[in-house]
């Protein structure tokens, strides 16, 4: 079964995250990465949830990864893949898999990035089949 496409919402933006959203309008994927402990982290926050430290930088990343773990709606008008992207950089993430036959994914799986566009703000980062 493919993925479909379906309406994405708008994401809602602080000033924690305002440089990610202005990221991923020119296709650039940022992640938070701690200058004390140097754990990259994710949901993109200032305070390291490592150590504490309030000494975080923005750096750039790979957009690769590989499925953590999955689940694929299928009572919905248009079936989706939701899953846990462990990032190359170490932090796991929760996002989408699209472009893709959801009946082919694997646990294990590269993924890389692709940003689909949302209702009226800044595309989101989802991962497709490297």
């Amino acid at each position: 079964m493919a993925a479909h496409e379906r309406k994405i919402p708008a994401p809602i933006s602080s000033a924690e995250t305002q440089e990610f959203w202005s990221a991923a309008r020119a296709n650039r994927f940022v992640i938070r990465r701690c200058t004390a402990c140097r754990k990259a982290h994710w949901y993109p926050r200032v305070i390291c949830p490592f150590c504490a430290s309030k000494e975080t930088e923005w750096v750039e990343a790979s957009g690769q990864g590989t499925i953590y773990s999955f689940s694929v709606m299928r009572r919905v008008p248009a079936p989706y893949a939701i899953a846990y992207v462990t990032l190359a950089e170490g932090p796991t993430m929760l996002t989408n898999i699209v472009a893709c036959d959801l009946d082919a994914l694997k646990v294990g799986q590269k993924v890389t990035i692709v940003f689909k566009p949302t209702e009226n703000g800044p595309p989101v980062p989802m991962f497709k089949p490297a």
